[in-house]
């Protein structure tokens, strides 16, 4: 998968599914084996453990799913690009931002996600 904004759209899609194999089938073919997910209460290395943060998602805030907030900025091998946490009632119950490291083939080897806008600057 070479194209970048596909590739985010189908790991965030995965992070959503809450049928273990299809959410397998989606991280395996997105992220590099070595892939490692970094969140401010979470840590993943690999794809399993990558599934396993979903499920913890998934326990925290059932019938969720994450959708792409903006557009998908990328350069040299990395993108940026905001995200939501939405309700079954389609209220934003989170929302953030990452940054992703992309494999030479073109699979997502690091995120670094943020939650909430970025903190106001210290006068």
């Amino acid at each position: 998968m070479t194209d970048v904004t596909a590739t985010i759209d189908t790991y965030l899609e995965a992070y959503s599914e809450t049928d273990d194999q299809r959410r397998a089938e989606l991280i395996s073919r997105v992220w590099t084996s070595d892939g490692h997910l970094i969140d401010p209460p979470l840590d993943a290395e690999g794809h399993e453990a990558i599934g396993n943060m979903a499920v913890a998602v998934h326990g925290q805030f059932p019938g969720h799913r994450f959708r792409r907030a903006s557009g998908v900025d990328a350069h040299h091998g990395f993108a940026r690009y905001g995200w939501e946490l939405v309700g079954p009632d389609g209220a934003v119950t989170l929302a953030g931002m990452d940054v992703a490291q992309l494999g030479d083939d073109g699979r997502i080897r690091r995120v670094l996600g943020f939650f909430g806008p970025l903190p106001e600057r210290d006068a």
